[in-house]
């Protein structure tokens, strides 16, 4: 079951007892305890029937016991267990489980980990309640994810304004939704998002970012990239190499997989990598620029400069210097 057919199924007043949310990637979790805090009961039900615990400060029976009670002046009792990964003996809530009320609304927030599938108590979770699984978003579905988040908030995007946020903000969800939302407030609905629009509110350049260093390294132009490069140096936190290396990487191995491929046909390579059709140019321009051992090369350097990032066979160079030596090699 998906977060948007559990809030629906709550806004229709469907309701199971138990709620067991758990995985990799907490704005899901997060979004259905949140709604769960604020909206099944309305102000004046929360005020006896909203109970709320957190797994390092509480332990298994207070939350039981805080499970088994009735509400009060209310149909419903909401009881709420954040951060129950930190909890001692967590399994033991299996003892309300077997036997919930129906009249208690008890969510579960399990971060980071997942119950054993083959336990009885995982059994339980998916008999007596609903057991919500989470896993980390791949890297390639993020542009999409962002897209339908953007349309969703009744709001259009320009492709490279899209990319822009995607390459600035990384596989963090809760903060793609909260720089969205404040575009959003700003912009109001029905209004689109441009590169300059990004560049005000989230503070990416639309000039000096990870995706124009990309273009300039694929397009053999090594005085802006230099350019980039020094902006970089000054604003550590518009492209830290952490972030540069792996988009770099993810350009070129797509770059690389399309010498394999029977046809450069703009919408068959979009479509065999996955790459918006809007870049689709970008890639291909790029195999016309290096050759298919330039590019194996080029991923080499990548590999050989991420280590070097990190400690391994250099000591104290600094970041922009390694970045400049390496494209310098990429391009000539």
């Amino acid at each position: 079951m998906s977060v948007e057919k559990i809030i629906n199924e709550w806004k229709k007043n469907s309701f199971k007892p138990v709620y067991w949310l758990e995985g990799e990637e907490e704005y899901y979790i997060d979004k259905v305890m949140d709604y769960a805090e604020h909206h099944i009961l309305n102000e004046s039900e929360s005020s006896f029937n909203l109970t709320i615990f957190y797994g390092k400060d509480s332990n298994w029976a207070e939350v039981i016991n805080a499970c088994r009670r009735y509400p009060m002046f209310a149909e419903k009792q909401v009881v709420l267990l954040k951060e129950a990964q930190h909890m001692r003996d967590v399994e033991k809530l299996e003892l309300y489980i077997e036997t919930p009320l129906i009249s208690t609304v008890f969510v579960v927030s399990y971060k980071e980990k997942k119950v054993d599938g083959r336990t009885r108590f995982a059994k339980l979770l998916k008999e007596k309640g609903e057991l919500f699984s989470t896993k980390k978003m791949y890297d390639n579905k993020l542009p999409e994810w962002t897209k339908e988040l953007i349309t969703s908030k009744g709001m259009t995007i320009s492709p490279k304004a899209l990319m822009l946020i995607v390459d600035h903000i990384g596989n963090d969800l809760s903060r793609i939704d909260n720089e969205i939302e404040k575009i959003r407030i700003n912009l109001g609905k029905g209004k689109n998002i441009s590169e300059s629009v990004v560049e005000e509110n989230i503070g990416v350049s639309k000039d000096f970012n990870v995706f124009e260093l990309q273009g300039a390294i694929a397009n053999k132009d090594l005085s802006k990239a230099i350019r980039i490069i020094q902006y970089f140096e000054g604003n550590p936190k518009a492209g830290p190499i952490q972030l540069i290396l792996p988009s770099l990487y993810g350009f070129f191995s797509k770059v690389f997989m399309i010498y394999g491929l029977n046809s450069k046909d703009e919408k068959s390579v979009a479509a065999l990598l996955g790459i918006n059709p809007f870049f689709v140019k970008d890639y291909i321009k790029a195999t016309n620029l290096f050759t298919y051992p330039q590019v194996e090369t080029i991923l080499l350097l990548l590999h050989d400069y991420n280590l070097r990032s990190v400690g391994v066979r250099d000591v104290g160079t600094k970041d922009a210097s390694l970045l400049k030596e390496m494209v310098i090699k990429m391009i000539a």
